[in-house]
């Protein structure tokens, strides 16, 4: 049987959409894996998604927390809002409450990946803070580490992501994630996948 992994996000101007789309290539790239793209619930208005500049969701489903229970493994996507995760995702993660109450994601890997405008806009503190979501359901928490290489030291180009997960800077908006931030997310699925069929029992 194959081993689910749902790779949620919430991406306002599409930097997480487009790293959630590399984290996929490289989780579908395990044999004996079935991975599927969500979305949060948006919360704004549309007059304020407009006024805002923000782009079209695309037709990636919409996730509610009952789908959540289907899922082997998650790698959960998100901006940063002053160093934690957008308003949006938690918002989504708020509502898992009957997930809780019956520990149905308990003992489930999950990873993080995420957004920010500058390079000390919150890369490491928004999955640093975003653990604790995953700590109250019991979800075990799966970093990339220093599995990247190389990449992981390149300091001569700007450069999302940290050990935490892939990253990426999107700067003033205009800024679309880089060849390097895209292999690390890449990565990031391939190994994810990895593991979530060890937590399975079908490595």
């Amino acid at each position: 049987m194959a081993v689910k992994i749902y790779i949620i996000y919430y991406s306002m101007y599409g930097h997480v959409a487009r790293l959630a789309e590399e984290i996929k290539k490289g989780a579908d790239s395990v044999e004996g894996v079935e991975v599927k793209l969500w979305q949060v619930p948006e919360t704004l208005p549309e007059e304020v998604l407009g006024k805002m500049g923000a782009p079209p969701k695309g037709d990636v489903p919409i996730i509610t927390p009952s789908d959540l229970a289907e899922a082997d493994g998650f790698l959960l996507g998100f901006p940063t809002r002053f160093g934690m995760m957008a308003a949006q995702f938690k918002a989504f993660m708020d509502s898992t409450g009957g997930l809780w109450g019956t520990q149905q994601l308990a003992g489930k890997p999950a990873g993080i990946f995420y957004s920010t405008a500058s390079q000390g806009g919150g890369q490491e503190t928004t999955a640093l803070t975003a653990i604790t979501q995953l700590v109250h359901h019991g979800m075990i928490f799966v970093p990339i580490g220093y599995t990247f290489g190389a990449g992981m030291f390149e300091i001569e180009k700007v450069k999302g992501g940290s050990p935490y997960g892939a990253g990426t800077y999107a700067g003033d908006g205009t800024r679309q994630p880089t060849e390097l931030e895209l292999g690390q997310a890449l990565h990031q699925g391939k190994y994810f996948a990895g593991i979530a069929k060890k937590f399975k029992g079908t490595a």
